[in-house]
């Protein structure tokens, strides 16, 4: 089976509890067995996405971490079982300087290219993988970036997206996210971006490229994909962005869009 399955991780593959329910992992497993490229596409860290690919038993290809800046190659006979093959910076300077102002009591994340992270405070439970360290403000502004992260609980993501359109955010690519979060990265970066690739190097033709996402993160990876197809429980912004909506995540939404796929594959 010639076909690349971009999966988008929070709110697709894992429900809002981090399960993987049996009917996903499985439709995962029968999709990669059938021959199908399965490549993880997340907002997460490389330390956040590894566990995810574990859990789902991908063990060979490629998988997308930080919205596209960074690209793992997965080979079990690696050391680690991955290493980081693509990587795409930017200077985080200006874009943290002017967000500090709008936004003071914020919190801050940066990643740089080995995926390293640091933040100004810890981040409410459960929202960061591992510990990041923490270090002033200023610090943060140091050497390149592959995201940059703020978190501001107190917020609503329309503030969020009214900051946005106040300050301009120029030399970045962005989303907001489900909770007061917004994700910053190289211009022109995205998961769309890094999939596509991915799809060269598979030799995937274009027409042969799924991809299964919720939030305003994926919305150009659902645009980039044949068939793009959205959650059920995305936001309407994402949904118009997709040539489809299947069921959402408590419903096992991806594994119908991948049984599907098999069906008609057979």
């Amino acid at each position: 089976m010639k076909l690349l399955v971009a999966l988008d991780i929070d709110g697709t593959v894992l429900d809002h509890d981090e399960v993987i329910t049996e009917r996903v992992r499985t439709a995962v497993a029968d999709a990669v067995a059938a021959g199908a490229h399965v490549v993880i596409a997340t907002g997460r860290s490389l330390e956040g996405t590894v566990p995810v690919l574990d859990r789902l038993g991908i063990v060979e290809g490629w998988a997308v971490c930080s919205n596209g800046a960074m690209t793992l190659r997965l080979d079990p006979l690696l050391d680690k079982g991955y290493e980081i093959s693509d990587v795409v910076t930017f200077d985080p300077g200006p874009v943290l300087t002017i967000l500090r102002e709008h936004l003071p009591t914020a919190l801050y994340l940066v990643e740089d290219e080995t995926a390293r992270r640091k933040v100004t405070a810890a981040f409410p439970d459960g929202e960061l993988s591992g510990e990041p360290l923490v270090v002033p403000f200023e610090e943060l502004k140091a050497g390149p970036a592959t995201r940059v992260v703020v978190r501001s609980p107190q917020s609503t993501p329309e503030d969020f997206l009214a900051v946005v359109e106040r300050v301009g955010l120029h030399g970045v690519s962005y989303a907001v996210g489900w909770t007061a979060w917004l994700d910053l990265a190289p211009d022109g970066v995205s998961k769309a971006s890094a999939l596509e690739v991915v799809r060269e190097r598979l030799g995937v033709a274009p027409q042969d490229t799924v991809a299964v996402g919720d939030g305003r993160n994926d919305v150009e990876m659902l645009a980039w994909a044949a068939r793009g197809v959205a959650m059920g429980q995305a936001v309407p912004e994402v949904q118009a962005a997709a040539d489809e909506v299947t069921a959402p995540v408590e419903q096992d939404g991806v594994a119908v869009v991948l049984e599907d796929l098999l069906a008609h594959r057979r």
